[in-house]
Formats: C-alpha cells, sequence, structure tokens
C-alpha cells in the first residue's frame, strides 16, 4: 500500500501526457487548416474544471472520465454556425484537409514516441547485457543446449547488444518463423550456435511471458549455499543461522546452489521448513519460518539471509548504451517503426485467433506497469510512455467508427463515391464502432481483474 501513491501517480503522468499530445496533434492541424476550435478537454463526460483563452476564446477544460479526451471544433453538423464564420467551420473543408486533422493526433502520438526514443538513445542508459541463465528442464533452451553464462551476439545474423535487443528480437522473430539461431559466446570464449525451436511461444497463444516458455532466463552465477551475512532479529537469527553455515537440505530435497535455497524460501512463506546445515565441519539442523510478504500481488517468503561472496563468482553483467545525435536519431525512428508494425501484427493475429485475447490489456495493468517502470528509474519510465505512445497511436489508427481511423474510412469512402456518406449510415457506423470499443474495453478490464486477482 505504501507504493499505491507512486503508481497512481506513475499512471496519471503517463495518461496525462499521452491524451494532451494526441489532442494537441489535432488542435495544431486544424488551427493550421483555419478550423475554430472550441474545447479542448482532457477526459470526457461531465467538465470539472474549465477556462477560456486565445483570440478564438477556445475553451480548455478537464473532465471527470480520464481515459481519452476530445477536441470540439465548429461544426454545421453539430450545432447552427454564423455564416460569417462558416468558412472556419470543419464540414466546409475539403476530405484532404480534414483527413490531416484527424490523422494529425495519431502522428502526434508517433512523433513523442520518436523524442523519447531520441532523448533516451542520446542520455544513455545502463543495460543488461544478452547474458543467458540455466534453463528450466524440457523447455527448448535446455533442448538447444544453452548453458549459463554464454552471451548471446548475433540472432539470425543480426548484432545484439543488450538484453532489451534480445528480448524484442526473439519476439518479432517468433512472430513469422518456426526457430531462430542464436550465436553465443562462453566465458572460456568458445563460440557456438544455438538453435531455438519457438513452436511453444505460438502454442498457447502467445499468453503470460513467451521467453519464459522457451527458457530463455537472464545469467545467474552459479554460487555456494553459503550464508554471508544474517539480518538481526529476522527469521535467519531467530533460527539461529551463523554466518558460514553452508546449506545442505530444505525438509530433505538437496540444495546444491544458493538460488535453490532462495527459491524455496520464496515458496515457503509462512511455513515451517527443516533446514540442514554444515558448520564448523558439523552437521546440523535448523526449524525456519520464512517471513510472509507482498511482492506484486503474491505472497512470499523472506528469511533475512545474505550469500557469501566467493572468489571468481562475478562477471560483467551490464552495459552503458549511447549514440550521438544522427544515429539516436535513425534508432529512435526505426525503433517507433518496428514497434508500430509488431503492434499491427499482432492484432492481427488476435483477430485470426493465433494469439489469445488474454493479452489485451486495460487500465490496471498499464496502471501496474507504470509504477513498475517509475520505480526503476526515469529512463525505463521514459521507454514504457514511448510504447504507450506508439500503441495508443495505431489503436487509434484502426478502421472503427469513433475512433480516428473510423474517420479517415469515412472520407475514403468519400473520396471513392464522390459525396459524404449520409447521417444515417456515420449515425449506424458510430453507433457499432462504440459497440465495439465498450466490447474491447470490457474485456481488457476482465483480463486485468483476472491478472490481478491470480497474482
Amino acid at each position: 500500500m505504501t507504493e499505491l501513491p507512486l503508481y497512481i501517480g506513475a499512471f496519471v503522468g503517463v495518461l496525462g501526457v499521452l491524451i494532451v499530445f494526441h489532442e494537441l496533434g489535432h488542435f495544431l492541424a486544424a488551427r493550421a487548416c483555419g478550423v475554430r476550435v472550441l474545447r479542448f478537454s482532457v477526459g470526457f463526460g461531465r467538465i470539472l474544471w474549465r477556462r477560456q483563452f486565445g483570440r478564438d476564446r477556445t475553451e480548455w477544460a478537464i473532465s471527470i472520465f480520464p481515459l481519452g479526451g476530445y477536441v470540439k471544433m465548429l461544426d454545421e453538423r453539430e450545432a447552427p454556425v454564423d455564416p460569417d464564420e462558416r468558412h472556419r467551420a470543419f464540414n466546409q473543408l475539403g476530405v484532404g484537409k480534414r483527413s490531416i486533422i484527424v490523422a494529425a493526433g495519431p502522428a502526434a502520438n508517433f512523433a513523442l514516441a520518436i523524442l523519447l526514443y531520441w532523448g533516451i538513445f542520446m542520455h544513455g542508459s545502463d543495460e543488461l547485457l544478452p547474458v543467458l541463465g540455466t534453463p528450466p528442464e524440457g523447455t527448448p533452451a535446455a533442448v538447444a543446449r544453452i548453458e549459463n553464462g554464454e552471451q548471446v551476439r548475433l540472432i539470425d545474423g543480426q548484432p545484439v547488444a543488450t538484453w532489451n535487443d534480445l528480448r524484442w528480437l526473439m519476439l518479432q522473430k517468433a512472430v513469422d518463423q518456426p526457430s531462430l539461431n542464436l550465436e553465443v559466446i562462453n566465458e572460456r570464449n568458445e563460440i557456438a550456435t544455438r538453435q531455438l525451436d519457438l513452436a511453444a511461444v505460438s502454442a498457447d497463444g502467445w499468453e503470460g511471458d513467451a521467453l519464459e516458455r522457451l527458457g530463455i532466463r537472464f545469467y545467474r552465477p552459479i554460487m555456494p549455499a553459503v550464508v554471508g551475512k544474517v539480518v538481526a532479529g529476522g527469521p535467519g537469527a531467530l533460527a539461529g543461522l551463523q554466518a558460514g553455515d553452508r546449506v545442505l537440505a530444505v525438509n530433505g530435497e538437496a540444495i546444491d546452489a544458493w538460488y535453490d535455497f532462495v527459491l524455496k524460501i520464496r515458496q515457503s512463506a509462512g511455513r515451517p521448513l527443516k533446514v540442514d546445515i554444515e558448520r564448523d565441519g558439523a552437521m546440523a539442523a535448523v526449524d525456519l519460518i520464512p517471513e510472509a510478504i507482498s511482492e506484486r500481488g503474491q505472497k512470499i517468503g523472506k528469511v533475512g539471509l545474505a550469500v557469501a561472496e566467493s572468489p571468481g563468482q562475478h562477471r560483467e553483467i551490464r552495459t552503458f548504451v549511447s549514440y550521438g545525435a544522427v544515429e539516436a536519431g535513425q534508432r529512435a525512428l526505426i525503433e517507433t517503426w518496428d514497434k508500430s508494425v509488431f503492434s499491427l501484427v499482432m492484432m492481427g493475429k488476435m483477430l485470426l485467433g493465433e494469439v489469445s485475447w488474454k493479452n489485451l490489456s486495460g487500465p490496471v495493468t498499464i496502471a501496474d506497469y507504470a509504477g513498475q517502470s517509475a520505480r526503476l528509474g526515469i529512463d525505463y519510465y521514459l521507454k514504457f510512455m514511448a510504447l504507450l505512445s506508439i500503441s495508443l497511436g495505431v489503436l487509434n489508427l484502426l478502421p472503427i467508427p469513433v475512433l480516428d481511423g473510423g474517420h479517415l474510412l469515412y472520407h475514403m469512402i468519400e473520396v471513392v463515391m464522390r459525396r459524404p456518406l449520409s447521417e444515417r449510415a456515420m449515425r449506424i457506423g458510430q453507433q457499432f464502432g462504440m459497440s465495439v470499443l465498450f466490447a474491447l474495453m470490457a474485456f481488457a478490464f476482465f483480463n486485468d481483474l483476472t491478472r490481478l486477482f491470480n497474482g
């Protein structure tokens, strides 16, 4: 509960910026095309705050429902217009200018993503190297004989510099090919190629963590299960554990490495464990009860112990990545384009039933990710904002009435038919679009609640 204000603030912040940028795109394009803007609202429904500014006395407002916004323009289809201002009405414009105004909202979201990525790439960020961990038995990574500590150099011939590069390239490849080749180098500087079967990703419609199903995990050093530090007053101290104790078994199951011990602890919140240890050459047993704490909606066990450092267990796993202004701009454009195309491909696969609709996320999940990214640092938060801005831009370009893409569809039909659609046809389209939109929102919210209650 102590982190709730952070999560709410991060969610409101990212949503506010994206909505303002989107509506600002419509606003600036309308002004450039000579249209009078009556109201610029962040949010829908009852207006909570309003002020009028500018030569056109545009009303700037904040409304009660924050999941969106709108720009209200002078339009003869909505209200009578003074003859002297008729030339400033939206409906009096040609189809080309109307399309520019409609498309300017999503375009502003893509522009925001490009600017954010550009700034992030120029400023630089501390990134994880693409070093792989031991895969679980039976997973495609285990079948490919991936070993702990192998660093990925190439994926199907494409260079990989960071863990984020690895995740993104693998997800892109998994969309339309059955396998990929990883060129890896181990700690002995031996280079090998691992062929990874990608069928496990699509088998369940991409539901859940795709890389986890493939067995792709980040590197964990294999450290002996020796206690290095005991927190005073913690469960470990109360059980009598001391620095230098080697953990041999938990409830009769052998412990080979510190990570195995950590997993046992995490999975045993509030439940007593019999821990066999070796201390100064003698065997002993202690009763340990992990303290139950909440972490991201799940109960996990903690005991207040830290591992003893041993020679050779450290290796470089991070790198600082930054680019000059020109290369950063190029990478920002490519990043925005790639993620836009990927979003469209995934939406298409949802419609075809190849991707589970459970991947659809709503405001609760977005708020969770916003809070998590804010906790990790400003660069992670800005990357999340850029990704969400791309998603908003792509979503708004879908040919669904009510959305910007639906209005662009109307304009295309108008060009073909050489006349606007009838009011009745547009009204039916709006009703259909609202139904589709509400159904998508309800399904996304249901997915949010399912994730929340399932931890």
